[in-house]
């Protein structure tokens, strides 16, 4: 894994940093998306690791897609359209794919803008908390194309159809204030206490058994697309799976003796 995307664990909360500043760390670039990658390897397989947060490094989340290398054709875009499109499938969009497919939950730290594909790569989290500058755009649309990472099925998931319709066909800014309004984003505070507030959540969550949290995180992903009876039927046999945890059995004991849980993710 390259400096892209720091990785720093501090008991069972890991801190994910993209880090390239002075780019303001744009995601749609290949060694970019093959650091955020790696980075999510290493994290589902950290036996310590039970939640995570993810930031941006300097004064923005992340600006999206490189305009540089795309203005320069050197980027995703190419002259031939069955290039681009490999490009799309087999660069940005492993994004997606690989959060969709992550059991170790997300928190969202967005300390600046979140453009384009950064605001994407925020909705591909399962919360977000803003610090009072961040600003949401899925702007897209005033570069004469659409949302090529996911974010057609994405944002809806996050805001709904409408409010996501309005950002994606209009690629107006949404600042902190308007984001927590329309549930992009589950709490604002001061730029200062950004990180402090996602540790907060982010230890809300470790405290919990750590294979219930993952079957939990998985049920929610599988919900927003399959049927009721499909969940219902998956919830069943991961319930089955819960019950013979040791840290069920724990949870239980220390319920019934009125002390503090101790679990092992056994």
């Amino acid at each position: 894994m390259t400096d892209h995307v720091l990785y720093h664990r501090d008991g069972h909360i890991v801190t994910l940093t993209l880090n390239q500043p002075e780019l303001r760390n744009p995601v749609s670039d290949d060694d970019m998306v093959d650091a955020i990658l790696a980075a999510l390897v290493r994290l589902e397989n950290d036996p310590e690791a039970r939640v995570a947060i993810l930031t941006g490094a300097g004064s923005a989340f992340s600006s999206g897609g490189n305009l540089k290398k795309m203005a320069s054709g050197d980027g995703l875009a190419s002259a031939s359209p069955i290039k681009t499109r490999r490009n799309y499938l087999t660069g940005i969009q492993r994004l997606p794919r690989a959060f969709a497919a992550l059991e170790v939950p997300i928190v969202a730290a967005v300390n600046g803008p979140a453009i384009g594909a950064g605001c994407d790569l925020a909705c591909m989290c399962d919360i977000r908390v803003a610090g009072e500058s961040a600003k949401f755009a899925e702007s897209f649309v005033k570069l004469g194309i659409i949302p090529g990472d996911g974010g057609a099925w994405l944002l809806p998931h996050v805001v709904g159809h409408a409010k996501a319709a309005e950002m994606a066909l209009t690629g107006d800014m949404v600042d902190a204030a308007e984001a927590l309004r329309i549930g992009l984003v589950s709490k604002v505070v001061p730029d200062a206490e950004l990180l402090d507030a996602a540790r907060a959540y982010a230890a809300r969550i470790a405290a919990n058994p750590p294979q219930a949290v993952r079957m939990t995180k998985r049920l929610l992903w599988e919900a927003r697309q399959a049927s009721l009876e499909t969940v219902l039927q998956l919830s069943a046999a991961m319930q089955a799976l819960a019950h013979t945890t040791i840290d069920n059995k724990e949870a239980m004991t220390a319920f019934l003796e009125k002390r503090p849980p101790q679990f092992s993710g056994q």
